[in-house]
Order: C-alpha cells, then structure tokens, then sequence
C-alpha cells in the first residue's frame, strides 16, 4: 500500500532499531524490509517465531531467506505476490525481509531495488518501511526510493549532523526529481526532547533547507530544498537493547517504544488510506501496546532474550 523508505547520512546510525520499533508499533498491516547495502542486522539481533504458533521463540531467522532467495527468484519479473514467500516472522508477529549479509551481495542487486519499490507499493493493504542504512553519493537505492510515497532521513541534534543532513536532502531533491517528499525524524534526548527536534527546525531553516516554520524569500533566488521535520526518536539504549531482546523488562514502557507510538500515528496520517488489491493476507504485527491496559489485556512482546545465539 504504501512504502517509507527510512535512511540516514553520514554520522547518524540506529536506522534499523527505528525501523523495527516503528514497525512494532505500527498501525496498520506492516512489513519491515532490509534494503541496506551495507549488510543487514536482523539475522543477528533478533529471534524468529516458532512455526507452529508464530509467537514463541523459533530460534535464528534464516539468512538465505530474505532478500537473496527473492532476488533470485525476480530475474524474469517481480510480482508483489511474490515477496510475501521470502519473509519471516519475528517473535512477537513483525513479519520481516531480510535482507543481504555483505556489501559484496549488494553489487550483484543493483537492478533490484526498483523493481522491489514497485513491488513493494503493491502490497495492499500492508504497508512497507525500508530500512535502507547510510546513503552514499550515488547510492543504487534510488529506484527504490522513487517509489516511495515518503523518504524519512534520521539525525542526531548536532550541528555538524543536520548540516551532512542538509547537503543529503539537497542531493535526494536533485536526484529524485520531483519524487516523494522528504521528512526527518530526530534522534533526540529524552531530557530535551522537544528542544532538540526544535533546535534540528531551527537549523535546517537556518542553514537553507526549510523548516516546518521557515518561510522562502524569492528575492534569495530558488527556493531551497523542502524538507520537514516530523517528530522525534527517544535515544533510549536500554529500549534498544530490550528491542533486540538482551534484557528482561516492559518493551511498551519504554522510552523509544513510546516516542515511536506517537511518530508511526503521525506518519500513517500522511499516507494512502487505501491501495491497489492484492490476493496477499496482510502480515501478522506486535500489537500496539496500551500503557494504560490492566494487567489481562495483551501488551506488546519484546523478543526472547537473544544470550546463548550467534
């Protein structure tokens, strides 16, 4: 249905943790899909469901299915029906791609990614986030992002961070030519969260890309690029960890969990309500979780803990 294409530029790592924490809260049928050529994570974070229920521990997700066995599979064409055959499932019922485990498999793939955005956006009614790591000069995953109905850029509140940012989203406007938008989400500190995806606007604006409350002079010359700033990510390591399942705890209580919560709402506001039909069951998801439930009615399940697996 709809695809976000989730990425970050130099300097600003924890695309992958914010592409599973908004999926794990996201609000409508979603699929999580590894499209970093750098090399995916999942394989070794997080565990996958047990086949006879989907919920308990099944033990390592397999790493030759996923994004390889697809490729291989996509020579002749790639159908959207197709790529419900190459996912897993996590504990906890995210349904994931993964995606490729070195860099070197990437340089085989380059016709891949848009053909797989096509796919992707014919997913109805699941949406897709893209995880699709650190962008490069010339990055291949462009056709993908072109498909996209949103390109979301992750940053830190620093200012040489939102400065690499600025001169990314400069590029992304070039080289998308009229493509989806682009927005940005802060990896903020809890202690000043609001300041600091205020201060990340305040930047952006400053600096020649506009704000959410910038405003363009025509006598400066072309408008600079437009990009919006929509929301914020707690930087939240004890959720992180939890989130890949190495400490025991209320993953819905979490700092990140909750901040993810608000941003997915935000973000599924902006999207298609509806989308092309598919003969695809939408995938299973972690329910969002209800901090204020009582003790009886279901919560979000963190992964097993991940001790003991390689």
């Amino acid at each position: 249905m709809a695809l976000i294409a989730l990425a970050a530029d130099k300097g600003a790592p924890g695309v992958t943790t914010a592409a599973v924490a908004l999926g794990a809260v996201w609000p409508r049928p979603v699929l999580v899909a590894e499209c970093d050529q750098a090399g995916g994570d999942l394989v070794y974070r997080l565990p996958a469901a047990a086949p006879d229920d989907g919920d308990g521990d099944g033990g390592m997700l397999n790493p030759s299915r996923g994004l390889l066995s697809l490729a291989a599979t996509a020579r002749r064409g790639l159908r959207p029906d197709q790529v419900a055959e190459h996912c897993q499932r996590l504990v906890g019922g995210l349904d994931v791609l993964v995606g490729i485990t070195n860099a070197e498999q990437a340089q085989a793939m380059t016709w891949l990614w848009g053909p797989l955005g096509r796919a992707f956006t014919g997913l109805a009614p699941v949406d897709v986030i893209a995880d699709c790591g650190r962008l490069g000069a010339d990055t291949p995953l462009l056709g993908l992002m072109r498909e996209a109905d949103l390109v979301v850029l992750l940053t830190r509140a620093t200012l040489e961070q939102v400065a690499h940012l600025r001169e990314r989203v400069a590029a992304l406007t070039a080289e998308l030519r009229g493509g989806p938008p682009i927005g940005v989400l802060v990896l903020a500190d809890p202690r000043d969260f609001r300041g600091s995806i205020a201060e990340v606007d305040r930047i952006l604006a400053s600096a020649g890309a506009r704000g959410r409350g910038a405003a363009h002079d025509p006598a400066q010359g072309p408008p600079p690029p437009d990009v919006t700033v929509l929301g914020g990510l707690a930087l939240d390591p004890k959720g992180a960890e939890l989130l890949s399942g190495r400490w025991g705890g209320r993953l819905d209580r979490s700092l990140l969990i909750r901040s993810a919560r608000e941003v997915a709402g935000d973000l599924v506001g902006r999207l298609p309500s509806s989308g092309r039909p598919l003969a695809l069951p939408p995938p299973a998801q972690v329910p969002p979780p209800a901090p204020a439930a009582p003790p009886a009615q279901a919560q979000t399940q963190a992964p097993a803990p991940a001790e003991g697996r390689r």
